[in-house]
C-alpha cells in the first residue's frame, strides 16, 4: 500500500513557475514508476509526465515538454514536478500517481494503482 500526498499548488500569473511535490508513504517507493496527471474542469484526466524508478528515464506530454521537469528523490520518497513558463491552459487539478510493476513509468492512467488527492494549480492571464 502506498499513500500519496501532493503539495505546492496555488495561483500564479502566466509565465510564472511552481514546483509540485508528492510525498509517498509505504514500502518500496523506489520500485514504483511515478507519474503526474492533471484534470481541468469538464475535461478528462490527462497525462503530464512520468519518471522511472531510478529517475533516469522520463517522458512528457507534448503540451508540457520543454517547460515541465519531473524528478524523484528515492531517499526522501518524494517526486517533484517543476513547472516553468506556465500558461492559463495549465490550470487544473494535478494528481500524483504510483504504478506498481511499471518501473519505467507509464503515460496511461490505467497502469497506476495509487493516486493522491490532487492539488489545484491556477494560472491567471
Amino acid at each position: 500500500q502506498v499513500q500519496l500526498v501532493e503539495s505546492g499548488g496555488g495561483l500564479v500569473q502566466a509565465g510564472g513557475s511552481l514546483r509540485l511535490s508528492c510525498a509517498a508513504s509505504g514500502r518500496a517507493f523506489s520500485m514504483y514508476g511515478m507519474g503526474w496527471f492533471r484534470q481541468a474542469p469538464g475535461k478528462e484526466r490527462e497525462f503530464v509526465a512520468t519518471v522511472s524508478w531510478s529517475g533516469g528515464s522520463t517522458q512528457y506530454s507534448d503540451s508540457v515538454k520543454g517547460r515541465f521537469t519531473i524528478t524523484r528523490d528515492n531517499a526522501k520518497n518524494t517526486v517533484y514536478l517543476q513547472m516553468n513558463s506556465l500558461k492559463p491552459e495549465d490550470t487544473a487539478v494535478y494528481y500524483c500517481a504510483a504504478a506498481r510493476g511499471y518501473t519505467s513509468g507509464s503515460a496511461y492512467p490505467g497502469d497506476y494503482h495509487y493516486w493522491g488527492q490532487g492539488t489545484q494549480v491556477t494560472v491567471s492571464s
